[in-house]
């Protein structure tokens, strides 16, 4: 045990769990929606439940880095056995694991990577930002597929499909995240080839040269979307195969909104038009085969 989490058990039962003030509203992509098999949802609410506080904590900027990281440990003891009631997420995926009997190791990865925002402001190019999705965002398909049974052949995909979600997410939140938090996911080559440094993300709306690095990083993206356009046919499990698909839907949307839209001027997000087509186009196609 760190010190540094035993000081937080010495606080009682108080949680260690605190809202970020970050919006939760309007979430993205469906998280364990009815497309999941009946019994499994309740564990899929248990793991989002326990990376979305796990993330508050990362989040929050009120918090200190000394403070997060001791509170992301107490969250990872608990999860492991330790007996307290600071986290209630924890406390509850613990549950889950032990029904399941899914390996802890992807909650450990999610709390990893929240180590790492805690303290981690910046990123050198896409490869260190692919690096830091390998544990933020690769192990929430990798749960999810987990808790199905599925291969883990499906794993590359799956990555794939999970790094795209997490790049779009930083686009949305590019100038908040800046603005409240000093952190910048966008790559410092990139923002350095065009001339320009993390200080742009501070304007009302993007200068040329920082559309021009935002759009490099959606050709990224574009293409790791389309490695995971393979990914439901791979998937055995009829619920999770149309959930994916209408996630990757979902992803080529967003993808498309953000290469008109401004993230600086406003937050670009998915409309309800966009969830609608996103389903009626995976029940057209599913209907066909």
């Amino acid at each position: 045990m760190t010190t540094g989490a035993a000081d937080v058990r010495q606080k009682g039962s108080d949680s260690v769990e605190t809202p970020s003030g970050k919006w939760r509203s309007g979430e993205n992509f469906p998280v364990g929606s009815l497309l999941i098999r009946r019994g499994l949802r309740v564990h899929v609410h248990a793991f989002y439940r326990f990376a979305r506080n796990a993330d508050d904590i990362a989040d929050n900027p009120a918090l200190t880095p000394d403070d997060k990281i001791r509170r992301l440990d107490r969250m990872a003891e608990i999860l492991d056995g330790a007996p307290g009631r600071e986290s209630p997420a924890a406390a509850a995926m613990r549950q889950s694991l032990i029904e399941t009997r899914v390996s802890a190791r992807h909650c450990h990865d999610v709390l990893h990577a929240f180590r790492l925002d805690a303290t981690k402001l910046r990123y050198r190019d896409w490869d260190d930002l692919m690096a830091y999705c390998r544990y933020s965002a690769s192990p929430v398909g990798r749960q999810l597929l987990d808790l199905h049974g599925e291969s883990r052949e499906t794993w590359p995909a799956s990555d794939a499909l999970c790094s795209a979600l997490q790049v779009l997410n930083h686009l949305q939140d590019c100038a908040h995240d800046y603005r409240w938090l000093d952190r910048v996911y966008l790559p410092m080559r990139d923002l350095a080839a065009e001339g320009i440094g993390v200080e742009a993300l501070e304007k009302p709306a993007s200068c040329p040269a920082l559309r021009r690095v935002i759009d490099c990083t959606l050709d990224r993206t574009g293409a790791l979307v389309e490695r995971a356009r393979g990914l439901p046919e791979q998937i055995t499990s009829f619920g999770l195969r149309r959930e994916s698909a209408v996630i990757v839907g979902l992803a080529v949307r967003l993808l498309r909104r953000l290469r008109r839209g401004d993230p600086l001027a406003a937050r670009v997000k998915l409309r309800t038009s966009d969830f609608v087509a996103a389903v009626a186009t995976v029940v057209t196609g599913f209907s066909r085969g």
